[in-house]
């Protein structure tokens, strides 16, 4: 029977990195390597194609609609050859598609180049979380996510900052630069997975009894998935919605978004390990639960803004800001941990693809339906952000009853 995890963490000594230093290498340099490019993906094919915008656009739209499958194809890999083997192989991937990048010209290439790099993208996210199964006794899971969420939040920023800097300095030869380095960087991440040896890491499996079938029948990990949707929908806001509410909806300047997006990284890579350090002594479903209401809140305080007056906008959004950052600070490493804890060990694989397919459907309806709702008004976004947070606290609280016979 599958282990469940919502019961609360034992006491327990701080996470050990002793031989997982090249597994936090490469997430580190994984986190560096995304943060060059992240936001430049366009701007470099803008930059080095006589393309139009519409078929950059489109082609991009097109790649990424293709790589859909990748999450369910990549499940039963991981459970034959295991998630290291399967993340150290998508890295490599993406270091040939970002390579790629140097000589795409026309929609086609585009469209391959983009493609191999959302199968990498994809792929080694559905592997990611069982990387901690492999370095971690499920006591110390919580903060190891938590040590990788904030490698990560800093990687990211030190990248994206790195990644302007090249473009501002150097124009499409900085932005060249800046493709190389990424390149660069998933190649190194995949040797460093590639030379990492957890200790208790199973060889080659066979086939293992069980399928996708299995996963759809756990009713448990189905209602985890669907719960899910809502921390999605609510990491989003910051790609996808903060900018375009501070500047369309509240008449604010840009460089407030981006104030707020360093404000992010800052408390989430000064506080995430300290935070779930308080939090292991609580069940990973009430301290997610507790995230969401926190969201509920900021996303309260967002909306609520709409109607203050414009001198309060600032301050008001820095105070809810904080409070989204908690929120993500609070739930993330215990959410990674339900998603592991709750799926059957010989089948993990493929229960982290279903989980991942979260994730695919809010990064794909998110664009539209936000957008959607900030034409019906400023505040119509963060009231469905809102709802949809107070509705995961009761569906989170029937999960773990589901679960307490388990126990």
């Amino acid at each position: 029977m599958t282990t469940v995890t919502t019961a609360p963490a034992q006491a327990a000594d701080p996470a050990s990195t002793r031989g997982q230093r090249k597994l936090i290498g490469a997430h580190l340099v994984d986190s560096l390597g995304t943060g060059l490019l992240l936001a430049f993906t366009v701007v470099w094919f803008a930059r080095t194609t006589t393309l139009a915008l519409t078929s950059i656009g489109a082609a991009i739209s097109l790649a990424r609609l293709l790589a859909l499958p990748t999450a369910l194809l990549t499940g039963p890999v991981i459970d034959r050859f295991d998630a290291r083997r399967v993340a150290a192989a998508a890295n490599l991937l993406s270091a040939v598609a970002y390579a790629g990048f140097l000589g795409a010209e026309q929609v086609w290439q585009i469209v391959t180049v983009v493609w191999l790099a959302q199968i990498g993208t994809a792929a080694y996210w559905t592997a990611s979380t069982g990387l901690v199964v492999l370095a971690a006794e499920p006591a110390e899971r919580p903060r190891w996510f938590a040590l990788i969420g904030s490698l990560r939040n800093g990687g990211l920023a030190v990248g994206g900052a790195l990644g302007a800097l090249l473009l501002a300095a150097g124009g499409t030869g900085g932005l060249r630069v800046v493709v190389v380095l990424n390149a660069a960087s998933f190649a190194l991440a995949a040797a460093l997975l590639a030379a990492w040896r957890p200790a208790g890491a199973p060889a080659v499996r066979e086939a293992m009894a069980g399928s996708y079938r299995t996963v759809l029948r756990d009713r448990r990990y189905l209602l985890l998935v669907v719960t899910n949707l809502a921390a999605v929908f609510s990491s989003l806001v910051l790609g996808l919605l903060l900018a375009l509410y501070l500047t369309e909806g509240l008449h604010q300047q840009a460089w407030l978004a981006g104030a707020l997006l360093v404000l992010n990284s800052a408390q989430v890579v000064l506080t995430q390990t300290a935070v779930a350090r308080r939090l292991r002594r609580h069940r990973a479903t009430r301290v997610v639960a507790a995230g969401a209401l926190l969201n509920a809140v900021a996303f309260a305080l967002f909306g609520g803004l709409a109607a203050a007056p414009g001198w309060a906008v600032p301050a008001g959004v820095v105070v809810a800001m904080v409070v989204y950052n908690t929120a993500e600070t609070v739930a993330g490493p215990y959410a990674e941990e339900l998603s592991v804890g709750l799926a059957h060990p010989d089948l993990r694989g493929r229960y982290l693809a279903v989980n991942q397919l979260s994730w695919t459907v809010g990064q794909t309806l998110a664009p539209g339906l936000f957008t959607l709702l900030l034409g019906a008004g400023p505040g119509w976004p963060w009231v469905f952000l809102g709802a949809l947070s107070l509705a995961a606290v009761p569906a989170l609280l029937h999960l773990e009853r589901m679960s307490a016979p388990a126990r």
